[in-house]
């Protein structure tokens, strides 16, 4: 098992709250994002040992999955202060036409909501490419979408082609396929830190949206009693499948078919003979087991069944 060390994004909608939750340090900066489990080249986290998880996976091809496959996720932690970009992520077609990996479907799961937090997850009703960049171009893009007021604990999937934005307030645990491309389609006309409107788009938002209204695909289940807590599936989709433990006691599981990261948002105890807290992440490489003691809620990631 691999401890893992994060690393850590400013961009002008970040907040304080990931120092606040779990000890993140950003030499008195701001704290957007805390990429937890990442091989992407734009930010690879470490092993508490010395060297990247990638370099690791690269000489361990078989800790992923038994056919030695890339690692197809990408965790974060999210601290939205202000709302994110009215955004969108392309499917795995558009994105290799354009010469990227993969395109981006995401799981947001809600560490924390303040009080009239949501999100945006597509449309309320279906949209026509005519209406929408009008309502864009005006400003009013906020009305044809789908608010999702949140609180502690809720969990959506996010599928590509979503246009979608996380609200002020909210801190995220993302889990999502490895990609860091964002289309922007409207950012409340912000600057970047050059002091220039950040960039748009429009053009290749258009190619990806899906304008029909947002169907829930999440497929979360209720939790059901495991040795040493309880468990609930949060999503299964092609790329990943995530579940939360909530762990009061000792319990077990051996990382049989795939990988399993571990994801510690709230909570204390010991994995194997390490101790954790809130906030910390690791690696359980293909074949190997994970044992977890203590009181905590933890997302547990990993391939989805066959």
């Amino acid at each position: 098992m691999l401890r893992l060390i994060p690393v850590l994004k400013d961009y002008i909608w970040g907040g304080r709250k990931l120092n606040e939750l779990y000890g993140r340090e950003n030499s008195g900066n701001r704290i957007s994002e805390s990429w937890e489990v990442s091989v992407h080249p734009d930010g690879l986290s470490l092993c508490e040992g010395g060297g990247t998880l990638a370099a690791y996976l690269q000489t361990h091809p078989e800790a992923v999955n038994r056919n030695g496959d890339s690692l197809p996720v990408l965790i974060k932690y999210i601290d939205a202060a202000q709302n994110l970009s009215i955004q969108v992520h392309p499917d795995n077609s558009y994105a290799r036409l354009c010469g990227y990996e993969n395109g981006k479907t995401e799981l947001w799961y809600v560490i924390h909501a303040a009080e009239g937090a949501g999100i945006y997850c597509g449309f309320r009703t279906d949209v026509d490419k005519e209406t929408f960049l009008k309502k864009v171009k005006d400003g009013s893009v906020e009305e044809c979408l789908n608010f999702i007021p949140v609180k502690d604990g809720d969990c959506y999937l996010i599928k590509a082609g979503t246009v979608h934005s996380i609200g002020a307030g909210c801190v995220i645990c993302e889990i999502q396929q490895s990609c860091n491309v964002t289309y922007r389609v409207y950012d409340y006309n912000r600057c970047g830190g050059d002091g220039r409107p950040r960039k748009l788009h429009i053009e290749q938002a258009m190619d990806v949206i899906n304008f029909s209204a947002f169907r829930d695909e999440t497929g979360r289940s209720a939790p059901h009693p495991v040795e040493g807590g309880s468990m609930r599936l949060l999503t299964q989709c092609e790329y990943f499948r995530c579940r939360e433990l909530s762990l009061d006691g000792s319990y077990s599981e051996r990382a049989a078919d795939s990988f399993l990261a571990v994801s510690v948002v709230e909570g204390n105890g010991r994995a194997d003979k390490d101790v954790f807290r809130a906030g910390d992440s690791f690696f359980v490489p293909c074949g190997e087991s994970l044992s977890l003691s203590g009181k905590a809620k933890i997302i547990l990631t990993d391939l989805p069944n066959p």
